[in-house]
């Protein structure tokens, strides 16, 4: 298996790329990474591997991504943090047009497995209102109440897997992604995500001298946050497993978004003077992964500690802020 040819989308981005680093590491000989950002703008490009700058929303891209490939992991979309998606609806919407394409090439071409990264942002919305969320089951997706633009599509996307799978007989699985972090990915822009931001306001906070912290919302709203490592080993243990409907991806250690701050404060060695914009994109009042079928099917669950992760996050983040500041080129 590890000479026949792998295709990662999104090899430029976060996930994908710790997915290309953890194939090479276990031996994969044909790794195929493809993304729309031209090389020099990817997180993590390897020179031993085939990288494709290509838009996938273009079928004719997706044919030549998924041409002779054995394995396809779908991990491209547009996509960022609650910012991002609150002011880009139709950009997000626009991603079903990749995972379309490119389950009809893996369909025109034979692949033998296909995993579709979806997001637990397709969970209706009334179950998300307490920021005491008991955890989100993989049931809670229906009746459907996604989030509006993001959610929506990665709900649709979802079931054109489930009925490729079942028209047309194709290996399909997929995993719904609860706010993955770590090194190797989006730190600054309006893409990134709450630990990234966070880490990277108290590093700019601290270096500059002025020791306060803006803060979306109140700070009570509560998540759960899935280290990277985490994250690359269940989307591996999820394709190569038997479990056909999508299946939660996420760590269960909720915290709110204060508690987050003081965890990242801890590491830095600071104490911030928290200002809270009420009027910023602040997203559900409450989302957490709940695991009992990942523990049932697989044996496991993501268990890396929050602070464990965000040590390694900060640390990474804080080198390139300084090699920012110090004019040097860093993918942001």
């Amino acid at each position: 298996m590890k000479d026949d040819l792998v295709v990662v989308t999104g090899g430029g981005g976060f996930i994908a790329g710790h997915m290309v680093a953890d194939l090479r590491r276990q031996g994969y000989k044909r790794i195929r990474a493809v993304d729309i950002k031209p090389l020099e703008d990817w997180y993590q490009p390897f020179e031993d591997v085939e990288n494709l700058s290509l838009d996938l929303d273009l079928r004719e891209n997706c044919d030549t991504a998924a041409a002779g490939a054995r394995q396809v992991y779908n991990l491209a979309a547009n996509m960022g943090g609650m910012g991002f998606i609150e002011h880009n609806k139709a950009l997000c919407m626009l991603s079903v047009l990749i995972n379309t394409h490119m389950l009809q090439a893996a369909r025109k071409f034979g692949v033998e497995r296909y995993f579709y990264s979806s997001s637990a942002c397709v969970y209706n919305g009334d179950k998300q209102r307490d920021a005491a969320n008991p955890g989100l089951k993989e049931e809670d997706a229906y009746p459907a109440l996604a989030e509006d633009g993001y959610g929506w599509e990665k709900l649709f996307s979802e079931r054109m897997c489930r009925h490729f799978r079942e028209d047309y007989g194709m290996w399909t699985r997929v995993a719904r992604f609860h706010n993955v972090y770590g090194p190797n990915g989006t730190w600054d822009g309006g893409r990134e995500k709450a630990p990234a931001a966070i880490c990277r306001k108290i590093i700019q906070a601290k270096l500059a001298g002025n020791l306060e912290i803006v803060i979306w919302g109140s700070g009570n709203q509560t998540r759960s946050f899935m280290y990277i490592d985490d994250s690359v080993k269940g989307i591996q243990m999820i394709m190569n497993s038997g479990i056909l409907e999508p299946l939660n991806l996420g760590s269960s250690e909720m915290v709110s978004i204060n508690q987050l701050v003081d965890i990242v404060e801890d590491i830095a060695g600071v104490k911030m003077k928290r200002i809270y914009d009420l009027d910023a994109p602040k997203g559900v009042m409450g989302r957490n992964s709940e695991n009992t079928l990942i523990r049932k099917y697989l044996g496991w669950e993501p268990d890396t500690t929050l602070r464990a992760g965000l040590e390694k996050t900060y640390a990474w983040i804080y080198d390139q802020v300084l090699a920012r500041n110090a004019g040097r080129r860093v993918v942001e």
